[in-house]
């Protein structure tokens, strides 16, 4: 495993817990719009007809040939908030993602996240 850069390459690969255990296909990136910088990830959980998309924090993610390990259990991501699949984050939802895996918010007014 090495750490995960050109986060963008890896959509449609597996997105993996600290476990090996598979969370879903990684769907999407999201960066900070202070930085440009991949800040989440949304993965497809769920089962046929009723998938979603999870967000989950890159924050010391690494890579390997067939996946993407992120540092939060299967368990945590699966409970986060989510979007539908063919959806968009809201401004309001934003803090509950952030707060669900316990990061830092920060003060401001306006988004932090932005789908690239």
């Amino acid at each position: 495993m090495f750490p995960a850069e050109n986060l963008r390459d890896w959509v449609g690969h597996d997105v993996v817990d600290p476990d090996d255990d598979k969370i879903g296909p990684m769907e999407a990136v999201y960066v900070d719009t202070a930085t440009d910088e991949p800040s989440f990830v949304t993965v497809r959980v769920g089962f046929i007809g009723r998938h979603r998309l999870a967000l989950v924090p890159v924050t010391g993610a690494t890579v390997s040939p067939s996946a993407v390990r992120v540092r939060y259990a299967k368990s945590l991501v699966k409970d986060a908030p989510s979007i539908d699949t063919d959806g968009e984050l809201t401004a309001a939802q934003e803090p509950e993602v952030f707060a669900h895996y316990g990061v830092d918010y920060g003060p401001g007014t306006g988004r932090r996240l932005a789908r690239r």
